[in-house]
């Protein structure tokens, strides 16, 4: 693994750019293929009472997690670098952030990953959906919403210190509740969370015989592990400007690539991030062209533009709050077992059925 490791550091930036294009062209790919969409998945839910793209979503989880521990296991990665794992839980955030998103998604029609797919197959309002997202994630990092941000992030924050441990990850609880090592406490919690996500996600049949929920699940997973396993590799503490270990999230990447297009002449570095927004880009229109999916479309009415303007700018602005989105907290982060990652998560939930609620009362006013 140390020459791996080497390899990788001979030229960390191409590394972290080529992988980053990879991993994003594969992701691309499998969503476009398998129609996996997290919003849609709890719209299945709600309207036809259908759990598979759930599960799908769940399973993607559950072997990042699996996968994560490996890597740990053997050297690859530290998430304890990660931003997920952080000292503290920014616990209001993750509900606020992770809520507002969920509204978001449902009125742009779909998240900042499923827009990504969407624009590569020539959607033209998902393209005005991620610059808006773009836009509002930058402006509430360190634009005009910055301070409002720092306030809501710091107002409510619950230290794990406080009770001995380490971190706020899963593990870490485990560790301190067991007396046992990090490392047991990680295995432990987990094969457990995996264990439970794995059974409720094979118990149904109609899961385990649709291919396209179960390439779905493993591919999108295997892509966030193949994330980490990149960033981990590439990941040098002593460099002048160090990139902590990362895999696929889209909603700050989806900033950095604006930034990057704008400044590009001062600095062509293509970082992980940026890398998998094109790449995913990429493989979308590979996919799209090959298949014949590849169409123009636009706005219908006025309606739908400011929908999609209002959603847009709510997944910027409670993406940047709950330090991810569908993909970037809903899987990297719970990959991570980070506590943060599972509350965003579930508030994501709570948002798109909010949202879609909000949508039936608008279509239902809209009738009369």
């Amino acid at each position: 693994m140390d020459a791996v490791r080497e390899l990788a550091l001979i030229d960390a930036p191409m590394t972290l750019a080529l992988g980053g294009l990879f991993v994003g062209f594969i992701f691309g790919l499998i969503v476009l293929k398998t129609n996996f969409c997290a919003m849609g998945s709890v719209s299945d839910i709600m309207m036809f009472g259908d759990y598979r793209r759930f599960r799908a979503w769940l399973l993607a989880g559950a072997t990042a997690i699996l996968g994560v521990q490996l890597l740990q296991f053997a050297g690859v990665v530290d998430t304890g670098q990660s931003m997920f794992v952080s000292p503290g839980i920014s616990w209001l955030a993750n509900v606020f952030g992770g809520v507002l998103f969920g509204v978001g998604m449902v009125l742009a029609g779909g998240c900042v990953s499923r827009n990504l797919v969407r624009a590569g197959t020539g959607d033209m309002r998902s393209l005005f959906i991620l610059m808006v997202v773009a836009a509002f994630a930058y402006m509430t990092i360190g634009g005009i919403f910055g301070p409002l941000r720092s306030i809501i992030q710091q107002s409510a924050l619950f230290g794990p210190s406080n009770f001995g441990l380490a971190s706020q990850s899963a593990g870490s609880l485990a560790s301190g509740l067991l007396d046992v090592s990090p490392r047991a406490g990680g295995w432990l919690s987990a094969s457990l969370i995996a264990g439970l996500v794995l059974l409720y996600c094979f118990k149904d049949a109609s899961f385990r015989r649709s291919p396209p929920h179960l390439i779905a699940g493993f591919g999108i997973g295997a892509c966030i592990i193949a994330g980490w396993a990149i960033t981990g590799l590439s990941f040098d503490e002593f460099a002048d400007q160090p990139h902590p270990p990362i895999s696929l999230t889209f909603v700050r990447p989806a900033g950095d690539t604006l930034e990057y297009l704008r400044r590009f002449t001062a600095d062509s570095t293509l970082r992980f991030g940026v890398a998998t927004v094109f790449g995913a880009l990429a493989g979308t229109l590979a996919g799209a062209v090959l298949t014949g999916r590849f169409h123009l479309a636009t706005f219908a009415d006025n309606k739908d533009t400011l929908r999609n303007l209002a959603g847009a700018a709510l997944m910027g602005i409670g993406g940047v709050l709950a330090l991810g989105c569908t993909i970037g907290q809903a899987i990297t982060g719970v990959s991570t077992l980070a506590l943060g990652s599972f509350i965003t998560f579930g508030s994501i939930v709570v948002g798109a059925v909010i949202g879609i609620k909000l949508l039936e009362k608008l279509a239902q006013g809209g009738a009369h």
